[in-house]
C-alpha cells in the first residue's frame, strides 16, 4: 500500500484523466446534447430554498415544504411534500434521480423522476444518526451512487442501481459536515467541514480515502472562519467564505489545489446581505454564479465566467469482471499477484495461484474457491512455466519471491494442479521484490527477481535427481525501484516495470546482453505505480498488459517495435454476481489458452487492492480476453 501522499497524487491524476461515458449531468456539468440551457434564472425560481434546471427545460425547486417539479413556462408538474435544506440530482436517458434528507425523519430519500411523476426509488435502512449531508455520484460505468454522511462523520456509499440499494463502501470523513457535491466528469467528492473548510475525495467507491485540502480557513488557507456554502461546476469548485463576502474558485493541479478566481462583496452591489447557499446555472456561453439572500428568500446573482469548452478526452471502457476468488484470510495489504496453471487435458480444472505477502501462496479454481494454502511465508511475485525438460524429466513450476529470507521459492505442480514446496535459492537480495520466468528455447528454466534499490539479477534454475539448484548469470541495474516483469519466451525478450519511470526492454538471453531501452513512459497513458506486466500471444498479435496503478487501469501495448499503444481500460462492478471493480492492483497475469465457456479466447485475473460488495480482505478478479478484445478492437 501506498503512503498517504503517493495516494492523494495518485487519486488526483485519475480524477484529471478520467472520461465520463455517458451523460454529464445537469448538478455540476452541463450535458452534451441537452436542450439549449436558460439564459437567465427564471422568476418563479428565484423563491427557493434549492433549484436544478433539468435537460429538457423543467427545474426541479425545493420550497421549505415541498419538492416541486416545474415546467418551463412555471406550471407545476407534481409535487412532494417533504421539509429539507438542498437535494441532488442526476438525470439519465430516461429518467431523473433526486435525493434530500427528511429533516423530519432524517432518512435519505432516494427519488425518481419519471414522466413527470415521483415515486421513491429505492427505500435505505432507516437512519440510525442524525445525516448531516447527502449527494449523489454517476460513475464512469454509468451506475447511479449515494453518499450519506452522518453528524458524527461516518460516511456511507451506497449503490443505487435496481431495486435493492447496496453499500460499496464506508467512509470515515469530518464531524459536521455542512454538506456534499460530487463533480462526475473528475470523480471528486467535495465535503464541507463545518468551521474549517472543503475537503476533496475521489468519489470512485474501489480508491482509498485520501484526501485533498481545497479551501480551508485562515491561517491554514483564506477563507473566514470556514466555508459557508459551496457548489461545484464545470470549471472547478466554488466556494463561499463563512463570513459571506468571499467567493473563492479553486481547480486542481497535479499536486494540490489552486484559487483562480475571486469575488467579493466588497466590489459587488448585488451582494446579498445575508448569505444562504450558492449555486451556478451555465447558459450557452457563460457560468452565472448565484447566493441565496436569505433576508429577501431570494436568488441574486453576483458574479458570471465566461463558459470553458469541455477538452475533448480518451473514453475509457469499463469492463466487467465474471469471477472473483475467495477473500485472503489476512487483513490489509495482502494479496499481490496471481499466475496461471493450465490443466493439460480439461480447462476447468486449472488453477489461479495468488500471493499473500502476509501468509503464504494461495491456489484457486476456475470458479475463485480456495482449493490449497501453502504457509511458507510473505511471498510477494509468483510465475509459472509448464513442461520444462530437465536432466531428469519434464514438469509444472512456479516460483515466488520469499520477503522474510530473500529467497525464491520453488514449488512442484502436478497433474492436478497441487502445489508442495521444493526447495529454495538465496539471493543475497537486501529486499526481494518481484520475479518473472523465462524458458529458453534450448530447454531448462531460468529466473529474473529484482530488489526495491533496482537490482535485477538473472539466474539459471537447474534439477538434478529431483533437486534444484540455482546459478547466478549476471546483474542488472534501474535507477529506481523495479517489480513487475514478464519474458517473452518466443522473442527471448525481458519487459520489467520501473514503477516511476514505465516499461523497460532488453534482451532475455545473457549470451547476448543489451541496454535497457524505455518503451513505455510514465506520462499521458500510463500512470505511476508501474505494477504488474503479462503477455497475452495472440495468432497474430502480442500484447503487453500493464498495471497502470496511478489511475486504476489496465494498458495495452504492440509488444512488438515500435510497442504501439492499443488502449486502456478499467474494470466495474458485476452487481449480478454481487463482485465488485479493482483499483489499485498490483499484480495481473494473463493467458491466451481457452479455458472454456466464458474465457474462450483467454483470460486475466487481477489483484484487487480493495475489496467492496461487501467490505472486505483483499481478493482477485477474473476477466474474459474477449471482452477487452471487443472494447480495444484488439487482433486475436
Amino acid at each position: 500500500m501506498q503512503n498517504l501522499n503517493i495516494l492523494q497524487t495518485q487519486w488526483l491524476r485519475a480524477a484529471q484523466a478520467s472520461v465520463l461515458l455517458g451523460l454529464a449531468l445537469a448538478s455540476s456539468n452541463a450535458s452534451a446534447g441537452a436542450a439549449p440551457q436558460p439564459k437567465q434564472l427564471p422568476e418563479f425560481v428565484k423563491s427557493a430554498v434549492d433549484f436544478r434546471p433539468l435537460s429538457n427545460g423543467d427545474w426541479l425547486i425545493l420550497d421549505k415544504k415541498a419538492l416541486r417539479l416545474v415546467s418551463p413556462t412555471g406550471v407545476e408538474r407534481t409535487t412532494m411534500k417533504v421539509r429539507a435544506k438542498q437535494f441532488d440530482v442526476r438525470e439519465n436517458t430516461d429518467s431523473t434521480f433526486a435525493v434530500l434528507i427528511d429533516s423530519n425523519t432524517q432518512n435519505a430519500l432516494p427519488i425518481r423522476i419519471q414522466e413527470g411523476q415521483f415515486q421513491l426509488h429505492a427505500k435505505l435502512p432507516p437512519a440510525t444518526t442524525a445525516l448531516d449531508a447527502s449527494c449523489l455520484f454517476r460513475d464512469q460505468q454509468q451506475l447511479m451512487h449515494l453518499f450519506l454522511i452522518a453528524k458524527s462523520g461516518h460516511a456511507q456509499q451506497w449503490v443505487l442501481e435496481g431495486n435493492q440499494p447496496r453499500l460499496v463502501r464506508n467512509l470515515a470523513l469530518p464531524a459536521n459536515a455542512k454538506s456534499c457535491e460530487v463533480d462526475d466528469k473528475t470523480e471528486t467528492l467535495y465535503v464541507n467541514e463545518e468551521d474549517f473548510g472543503v475537503w476533496a475525495y475521489s468519489a470512485q467507491s474501489e480508491s482509498s480515502a485520501a484526501r485533498q485540502a481545497v479551501q480551508l480557513r485562515q491561517p491554514f488557507g483564506r477563507l473566514q472562519q470556514g466555508a459557508h456554502a459551496m457548489h461545484a461546476f464545470s470549471g472547478g469548485v466554488a466556494v463561499l467564505d463563512e463570513a459571506g463576502k468571499n467567493i473563492f474558485l479553486s481547480t486542481a493541479t497535479k499536486q494540490d489545489w489552486k484559487i483562480t478566481k475571486q469575488f467579493s462583496k466588497k466590489t459587488n452591489a448585488a451582494w446579498p446581505q445575508q448569505t444562504g447557499s450558492l449555486r451556478t446555472l451555465d447558459t450557452d456561453s457563460k457560468t452565472n454564479f448565484y447566493l441565496r439572500d436569505d433576508s429577501k428568500n431570494a436568488w441574486m446573482q453576483v458574479a458570471s465566467l465566461p463558459r470553458k469548452k469541455d477538452t475533448p478526452q480518451e473514453s475509457i471502457p469499463v469492463l466487467i469482471p465474471q469471477v472473483q476468488t475467495e477473500e485472503m484470510s489476512r487483513l490489509g495489504d495482502a494479496a499481490d499477484d496471481p499466475a496461471i496453471w493450465s490443466h493439460p487435458t480439461d480447462s476447468q480444472l486449472s488453477r489461479i495461484l495468488g500471493t499473500n505477502k502476509k501468509q503464504g501462496l494461495l491456489v484457486y479454481d476456475m470458479q475463485g474457491k480456495q482449493t490449497q494454502l501453502l504457509e511458507v511465508g510473505r511471498l510477494n511475485n509468483v510465475d509459472v512455466r509448464q513442461q520444462i525438460h530437465w536432466q531428469d524429466g519434464v514438469s509444472d513450476i512456479a516460483i515466488a519471491t520469499q520477503r522474510d529470507d530473500y529467497s525464491l521459492v520453488l514449488f512442484d505442480i502436478d497433474g492436478n494442479g497441487t502445489l508442495r514446496e521444493a526447495s529454495r535459492i538465496a539471493t543475497g537480495l537486501k529486499d526481494i521484490y518481484g520475479t518473472c520466468l523465462y524458458q529458453p528455447s534450448r530447454g531448462g528454466l531460468e529466473a529474473f527477481v529484482n530488489d526495491k534499490d533496482g537490482v535485477v539479477q538473472h539466474w539459471r534454475i537447474e534439477r538434478k535427481n529431483g533437486k534444484y539448484q540455482g546459478t547466478q548469470l549476471r546483474q542488472l541495474k534501474l535507477a529506481t525501484q523495479p517489480e513487475g516483469c514478464v519474458v517473452d519466451d518466443k522473442t527471448a525478450r525481458l519487459f520489467i516495470g520501473e514503477e516511476k519511470r514505465g516499461v523497460w526492454l532488453t534482451n532475455a538471453d545473457a549470451a547476448q546482453a543489451s541496454a535497457f531501452k524505455l518503451i513505455a513512459k510514465v506520462g499521458q497513458h500510463l500512470h505511476a505505480d508501474v505494477e504488474g506486466l503479462a503477455l497475452y500471444h495472440g495468432k497474430q498479435e502480442t500484447y503487453l498488459v500493464v498495471s497502470s496503478q496511478g489511475d486504476n487501469s489496465y494498458v495495452i501495448y504492440d509488444a512488438q517495435a515500435p510497442f504501439s499503444y492499443r488502449g486502456k481500460f478499467r474494470i466495474g462492478f458485476n452487481l449480478a454476481k454481487g463482485i465488485d471493480g479493482s483499483s489499485e492492483t498490483d499484480g495481473l497475469e494473463v493467458s491466451s489458452a481457452s479455458f472454456g465457456a466464458g474465457y474462450n479466447k483467454g483470460i486475466m485475473i487481477v489483484q484487487d487492492g480493495h475489496k467492496h460488495l461487501p467490505d472486505g480482505a483483499q481478493n482477485f478478479k477474473y476477466i474474459d480476453w474477449q471482452q477487452i478484445a471487443l472494447a480495444l478492437k484488439l487482433v486475436d
